[in-house]
């Protein structure tokens, strides 16, 4: 029987929810469309946001079955991207150190990089996942 895929972690996304009046759950699960719209509005005036904490469960299942397990950890990269994107630990972590370095000296390239992160980390990291999957599928 197969392991069942997880990429990403329902505690991670409740957790994320706590903030989620900014979208912050929202990015994490790839929805970033939604995510600016909670962010602009304050979780549709709180209202989203109370509905998202029943929503969670189907929006995780989603992500894990979208994006790709690898050796990069969605959940560890979310968290560095939310608490310290601007100082570009989430890009070190996943082997970006010349972008995260630049993150660091610019207070993430002045916030607009960051925002940028929260639009495409999880394309971001499935790309590197899938590279690694790739790579070991080729020397086995």
């Amino acid at each position: 029987m197969d392991k069942e895929r997880t990429t990403h972690k329902i505690f991670i996304g409740y957790f994320l929810w706590i903030f989620g009046f900014l979208g912050a759950h929202r990015f994490y699960y790839g929805r970033q469309l939604s995510g600016t719209i909670y962010l602009v509005t304050l979780g549709l005036f709180l209202i989203g946001w109370i509905i998202d904490l029943f929503l969670i469960p189907s929006m995780n299942r989603d992500a894990d079955f979208r994006f790709i397990e690898g050796p990069v950890d969605y959940n560890i990269a979310w968290l560095l991207l939310t608490f310290l994107g601007i100082f570009g630990l989430h890009r070190m972590y996943y082997g970006r150190w010349g972008t995260g370095l630049i993150y660091l000296l610019t207070l993430g390239l002045f916030g607009v990089g960051v925002i940028y992160d929260f639009w495409t980390l999880n394309s971001q990291i499935s790309l590197i996942n899938h590279a690694a999957v790739k790579k070991q599928a080729a020397t086995s």
